[in-house]
């Protein structure tokens, strides 16, 4: 039994803030496991665990960069972004985002504790979402 809850409480993932991962969105689902959380995980070489708040100019930058997240893709039951919505954005993409004018404000709650090895608390409480 004991190995049971410990392996349960590894699989606790944390945030920047420290705390428990808390969901970043479920409508439309997102996440490398389409779970609503951007985790990470060693397979996922785009690190998908910024929680970010997609914009009309990120979607369209995205877009040209040949990462087309608008249009839906039923086949992998993907509705289309639009601007508003909640995404995990892969941290590569969210830096070269801010350098190129597009750059996206996060949920600190959903962003995957991973993201301190890449940047700053400081850096990431500048780009907070505020309602």
């Amino acid at each position: 039994m004991l190995n049971l809850e410990q392996n349960q409480k590894k699989k606790v993932m944390k945030n920047v803030l420290g705390t428990e991962l808390k969901a970043c969105s479920y409508d439309p689902m997102t996440g490398v496991f389409r779970d609503g959380f951007c985790k990470y995980a060693e397979q996922d070489r785009g690190l998908h665990i910024v929680a970010a708040k997609v914009t009309e100019g990120f979607l369209e930058w995205n877009k040209a960069r040949g990462n087309d997240l608008i249009t839906p893709k039923p086949q992998w039951s993907f509705p289309g972004l639009k601007p508003g919505d909640w995404w995990c954005v892969c941290m590569g993409v969210w830096l070269k985002s801010k350098e190129s004018g597009h750059p996206l404000y996060l949920k600190l709650e959903s962003c995957h504790e991973k993201m301190l090895e890449y940047v700053s608390m400081d850096t990431l409480k500048e780009w907070e979402y505020k309602d």
